[in-house]
């Protein structure tokens, strides 16, 4: 374990096999200005290339806010990274090659919460606020926003949260599928953490081809995704024979080694 390496506002640390970036403007709720995302793309950098961090794990600082989004009133800054490859708030344009975690406590509002949908899976403690408020003010969704809650909660679910930037409770974003998990105060880096272990466990090679498939495959037709998802396996057919093996031998019955 690996202490926390500071870069101004955005924290990057390894705690075993995960990444945990960390956004630090408490005093902002966490939100986003032009250099903190082009801190935030730097970090996201570190992470793809760093070959034994196999889970990114995204945060805020403190328990108030992961995110309030983008700093509007710093709106400025962000005139260089409009056309940025990695998105406005730093690497929402990007897709990554591994599996990804958003612990969530607090606000996690706006731009703020494009970018725990940008991830994988999502973590929130009780308490925790989820909402595009910036409804009211005009700006417009330009992280991902659009595209991901849709495909994570359905479309009429997503143009109520889209178009009346109404804000929902942890628990009610957890029944609409916003959220993977409620934990209790406190504790959302720390299952998001224990989570990455296990996932950190499995076979990488099948479990990162399984994933692309279904990221890769959500967009296209059935019968295209079908294909697709063959391809991709077949990538990893040798590895799915080794396991195979493995599995007549005796490991992993009953559900041992299952994520966490």
């Amino acid at each position: 374990m690996s202490a926390a390496e500071h870069r101004d506002d955005v924290t990057y640390e390894r705690l075993g096999a995960a990444a945990v970036i960390a956004i630090d403007r408490p005093e902002r709720r966490n939100a986003v200005d032009g250099p903190t995302a082009a801190l935030l793309a730097e970090a996201y950098e570190r992470f793809e290339g760093d070959d034994e961090a196999r889970v990114l794990i995204l945060t805020g600082a403190g328990d108030v806010a992961f995110s309030a989004g983008a700093d509007l009133k710093a709106i400025e800054t962000f005139a260089p990274r409009l056309l940025a490859p990695g998105g406005p708030l730093g690497f929402t344009r990007r897709m990554p090659s591994k599996p990804t975690i958003a612990a969530i406590s607090g606000w996690c509002l706006a731009g703020g919460l494009e970018l725990a949908l940008w991830c994988d899976l999502r973590i929130a403690a009780e308490g925790s606020t989820l909402g595009f408020p910036e409804r009211r003010w005009g700006v417009p969704l330009i992280d991902g926003g659009t595209q991901r809650l849709p495909r994570i909660v359905g479309l009429g679910r997503a143009l109520d949260l889209i178009l009346t930037g109404r804000m929902v409770a942890a628990e009610e974003a957890l029944g609409m599928g916003l959220l993977n998990q409620i934990v209790e105060p406190g504790r959302h880096l720390e299952r998001a953490l224990e989570l990455a272990e296990a996932l950190a466990r499995f076979p990488q090679e099948t479990m990162l081809s399984d994933r692309r498939a279904a990221i890769e495959g959500i967009g296209l037709p059935f019968e295209e995704g079908l294909r697709r998802e063959a391809d991709i396996g077949m990538e990893v057919f040798e590895v799915a024979q080794r396991g195979a093996a493995r599995f007549a031998a005796g490991e992993g019955r009953g559900g041992a080694g299952a994520g966490a």
